[in-house]
């Protein structure tokens, strides 16, 4: 039986809890729970909002639109619908009127921008007045409709993103923060905007290749390298990714250059720089840790932790 997954209903519920706005009574303004749908009903055939019991099928053959055209719908296909339907809203904040039509817009320009956010969501379906109803694909393969999409909009969802369970909340929570409903990051709330967030999903995905990349020696090149651009000695990221996928500096300008990292992350993540020590760290191996550390400071280590053992 085709079910809900949890990030997906992770989506529902802040939605509704910042867009039901009287959540003790039925109002055609508020986005209601009925208006949120993940799950397709009987009318249903085939789709993102079905799982693998009820995708479109030509005797044993899928043949549904929302598995067949792309790899990550196929080697994500498991009983979990993924798509996000989004009914009618309108809400004041900030001085002005926000509404489904101007939702479904912003959604559709954080595609268009190619934010962090979006790269897990295969198309939406809506209507940008009410009376014409358009298609954003990622794939490029449709370009509108059904009527329906008049007076709600529609998310797709890559299948693996679904069963991996990734949290689909942080564009939403955007839009929220955007509009005035949410705090602003420097208000108390843990929210980046997109380019925070490119920025911390680059810097994470070379942190995943130190492990791989890290080598013994501690060889730091006297002048920039040649091929390195004018903001190498400045730019802590930068600086780290061209000791990893070169190896050239070693372990320990590898981890000096992520010392300066971290303080950068922390602040524009909002995390505090041991959390992302901490992470890092927990994907090195004792002998880089080791290697990393200067012979002068070895000792000291090994006092510290045999007291914390004792302790």
């Amino acid at each position: 039986m085709t079910r809900a997954p949890a990030n997906l209903l992770a989506v529902r519920s802040l939605l509704l809890e910042h867009l039901n706005t009287e959540p003790t009574r039925v109002r055609d303004d508020d986005l209601e729970p009925a208006e949120v749908g993940i799950v397709g009903d009987s009318a249903h055939d085939g789709g993102y909002h079905c799982g693998a019991d009820r995708v479109r099928r030509v005797g044993s053959e899928i043949r549904d639109y929302s598995v067949v055209e792309s790899t990550r719908d196929r080697n994500g296909l498991t009983t979990a619908a993924s798509a996000l339907d989004v009914g009618w809203f309108s809400v004041r904040s900030g001085g002005r009127t926000h509404d489904l039509r101007s939702f479904s817009v912003w959604c559709i320009s954080q595609c268009a921008a190619g934010t962090a956010d979006t790269r897990d969501i295969r198309e939406i379906i809506y209507s940008p007045d009410g009376k014409t109803v358009r298609r954003w694909d990622r794939l490029g393969r449709r370009s509108t409709g059904d009527s329906s999409h008049r007076w709600h909009t529609h998310f797709s969802f890559f299948r693996d993103a679904t069963k991996a369970g990734r949290d689909q909340t942080p564009l939403f929570r955007r839009y929220l923060t955007t509009i005035g409903l949410l705090k602003a990051p420097n208000s108390g709330e843990n929210v980046m905007n997109s380019a925070q967030e490119k920025k911390l999903d680059e810097a994470l995905a070379l942190l995943r290749g130190m492990p791989k990349a890290v080598i013994e020696g501690d060889f730091v090149p006297a002048a920039r390298p040649p091929h390195a651009n004018a903001d190498y000695e400045k730019n802590p990221l930068w600086r780290l990714g061209y000791g990893i996928q070169t190896g050239v500096e070693g372990t320990r300008a590898v981890l000096a250059a992520l010392a300066a990292l971290r303080v950068e992350l922390a602040q524009e993540s909002g995390r505090s720089a041991e959390q992302i020590v901490a992470g890092v760290l927990a994907g090195l191996s004792p002998e880089a840790i080791a290697a990393a550390i200067p012979v002068d400071l070895a000792g000291r280590v090994v006092d510290e932790l045999s007291r914390r053992i004792q302790a």
